[in-house]
């Protein structure tokens, strides 16, 4: 599976705790991440990442691409709901392209553990046969 981590600044410390946790279970599978939050993972976990460029920078619009050409099939995207952020409409374009997509979206710890659970049981299996027979 193709992984997308994102989190905005004051959940990447979260972010980085959540993946030293499950580091067994994100080894098996491709990750990606905006640049920040890639480089920190990396460097915690020493888990190979796709960086590509910080947030702000553009680095949610590279990974809506990928989600858009269905070459990502979950996403964390660890959000946090109390600082307004000026990129926050983008967000939102992301989070909507999952739902178009039917990319599973975990926006906080909680989702997240039970993503990677159902991950590592195999729910997620169909999304094999997505990317197989795309529309």
């Amino acid at each position: 599976m193709n992984i997308a981590l994102i989190a905005h600044d004051a959940k990447k410390e979260l972010m980085v705790q959540f993946c030293i946790a499950y580091c067994g279970i994100l080894s098996r599978h491709t990750l990606c991440a905006t640049g920040t939050t890639g480089k920190l993972v990396q460097e915690a976990t020493g888990l190979s990442i796709q960086k590509y460029l910080s947030g702000g920078s553009g680095g949610g619009q590279q990974i809506a691409a990928r989600i858009g050409c269905e070459e990502i099939d979950l996403l964390l995207f660890f959000r946090d709901p109390l600082s307004p952020k000026p990129h926050e409409p983008k967000d939102h374009d992301l989070l909507r392209l999952c739902d178009m997509h039917n990319i599973p979206v975990a926006t906080n710890i909680a989702t997240g553990e039970v993503l990677i659970h159902g991950l590592e049981r195999g729910d997620l299996d169909w999304r094999n046969l997505v990317r197989s027979n795309p529309v």
